[in-house]
């Protein structure tokens, strides 16, 4: 249960997919004055560092973040506004230059909040939490931002709706275990029983698998039925055949994941435009082979 490690995947594709989502979505939140409650069920450490043994033996980040740097010259205008925004973020982290300590969800999130906001951080692993409440200590965010070693899906309920009816829902677990689609989409039913208005950005992995490709159905069924509006948006790099020699030197190892998906129920208003400007740059940059590309559909 305990063995799904983010450490070894962090700032890969898919980390930039879901916090650039995070990030908009945020900063849509902040446009108002009234404070608002950020909410990530799956927290991990808080904050990882690229140059450590487990991220240089994965090479994830050189197909994600670094390679989304690295080929920026590829473009042929400006990056797009989310993609500015999110590494404005990095930059925050990474402050004598280079790119050597990559924010988690729980620091991206922090790093957003605004005086009137909280933040309200899960974390199970029983290593990862210990880190987590160091890191978050090490912030000094003192009561602002709450730190529970619980499980996110049974922790989230009893935070909603929030005091101002303001909110956003991160969900982000590992899908090591079948169980989790189903833990995903109960959850996500029980938080809009709860809290009708309020933001859920749903992360996925697009794998050979029934219950990845049926999730986004279920997400966006479960938005129909409530009436509410949603995204989805979906980010491949590669053919999900082998690993470049490149990053690896092994040319015969095979990449795990080259594909992912974000559900958001309840969008702000300016995330499809944003994404409609950053995918097809994110596919540019990270893209790999002529199967790279992106999906974004609405309701």
């Amino acid at each position: 249960m305990f063995s799904y490690r983010h450490a070894f995947h962090a700032g890969n594709h898919a980390d930039v997919l879901k916090h650039t989502v995070l990030i908009s979505a945020m900063n849509y939140l902040a446009q108002k004055d009234v404070g608002y409650t950020a909410i990530d069920t799956h927290s991990g450490p808080g904050l990882y560092k690229l140059d450590s043994p487990d991220a240089k033996q994965s090479g994830e980040a050189q197909e994600g973040l670094l390679a989304l740097l690295r080929n920026k010259s590829k473009l042929a205008g400006p990056m797009a506004p989310a993609l500015l925004a999110y590494r404005a973020v990095l930059d925050h982290f990474n402050p004598q230059g280079g790119m050597v300590h990559y924010p988690g969800s729980p620091f991206i999130a922090h790093h957003l909040l605004r005086e009137q906001d909280k933040l309200k951080l899960f974390e199970l692993h029983p290593t990862d939490i210990r880190t987590l409440v160091a890191n978050v200590e090490a912030l000094q965010a003192g009561r602002q931002t709450m730190v529970m070693n619980e499980d996110g899906f049974l922790g989230l309920p009893k935070y909603l709706p929030p005091t101002t009816r303001r909110g956003l829902v991160f969900i982000d677990p590992s899908y090591e275990i079948k169980l989790d689609y189903e833990r995903v989409v109960v959850a996500v039913s029980t938080g809009l029983q709860r809290f009708a208005t309020g933001t859920f950005v749903i992360w996925y992995p697009i794998i050979p698998r029934p219950q990845a490709h049926s999730l986004p159905r279920h997400l966006t069924n479960l938005a129909r039925q409530s009436n509410r509006p949603w995204l989805h948006a979906t980010l491949r790099i590669r053919s999900g055949a082998q690993r470049p020699e490149a990053v690896t030197g092994d040319p015969v190892k095979r990449l795990g994941l080259v594909e992912s998906g974000v559900v958001v129920i309840n969008p702000p208003f300016s995330l499809q435009e944003d994404l409609q400007a950053a995918l097809p740059q994110m596919v540019q940059l990270m893209g790999q082979d002529s199967q790279a590309g992106f999906t974004l559909t609405n309701s």
